[in-house]
């Protein structure tokens, strides 16, 4: 609908566990999501490891949060971040946060926000502990986030990237697959590819197409072996996926 209101998000950024080189694609996800109304990025911006940010602050209008590192081993940024995440919460303008950081001290902070009712969307690297991506409601990997390459040129005469990582569909995820695609179908057997989408993403909030190599949702459930695809409504965009063989029969005697 043309009035309708795209959701204001919050961007917080730890400046000491991100790199300015992805995001490009960071917010080009995050713009899937809603609307950028804040962006902040927190490090202590006297230390040299901090100096590749600045064309890409400028360029992006993110606000950079000076938090001098009061003591060595301890992070003064990541209270910093959590004051301000608080902060903004309190306000109700925001109807989801963006949490880039692979650090575990973010944890209770994602859960206190989904608390109120607020989603919490994180972004991180592939050590990222467990308990903050499980926080999230929605957590991307950096990899996957395909920032382009620094040298445009080759980029020009090269063929279209593909994901930055490739991972088999191993058993774990076709099982999750399977009972994502049990729980959401309807009366007549299928399931529609947007509740299966949801599902998984309650199950695993990393669960995504882009981790094992495909694009979409879709190009992974076609690949996956397990499951049949079907397109309806106007102009086919309504997808719909079933079980093959002895899962759509469970599934809809599962209904019947």
């Amino acid at each position: 609908m043309a009035n309708e209101v795209s959701p204001a998000l919050a961007l917080l950024i730890d400046g000491d566990n991100v790199s300015p080189k992805i995001v490009d694609g960071l917010l080009a996800e995050i713009a899937t999501y809603g609307t950028t109304s804040v962006k902040r990025i927190y490090g202590d911006w006297t230390k040299p490891n901090l100096d590749g940010w600045k064309n890409c602050l400028l360029e992006h209008s993110i606000q950079p949060v000076q938090q001098f590192a009061y003591t060595t081993g301890k992070n003064a940024t990541d209270g910093a971040m959590i004051i301000d995440a608080m902060d903004l919460l309190y306000t109700g303008r925001f109807s989801g946060f963006c949490i880039a950081s692979s650090d575990s001290d973010f944890v209770r902070l994602a859960a206190r926000i989904r608390e109120q009712g607020v989603a919490v969307y994180g972004f991180g690297e592939r050590k990222t502990p467990r308990p903050f991506i499980t926080a999230c409601e929605k957590f991307v990997y950096f990899d996957v986030l395909s920032p382009p390459d620094a040298d445009q040129s080759a980029t020009q005469k090269a063929p279209p990237a593909e994901p930055a990582r490739k991972v088999k569909l191993d058993k774990p995820a076709l099982d999750m697959l399977g009972k994502a695609i049990n729980a959401t179908v309807e009366d007549d057997g299928w399931a529609k590819l947007s509740g299966v989408g949801s599902h998984l993403a309650k199950q695993a909030p990393d669960f995504d197409a882009r981790n094992f190599g495909f694009q979409r949702l879709t190009d992974l459930v076609q690949a996956s072996g397990i499951a049949e695809v079907t397109r309806d409504g106007e102009n086919a965009t309504i997808v719909r996926v079933r079980l093959k063989g002895k899962g759509a029969s469970v599934s809809a005697s599962r209904k019947a």
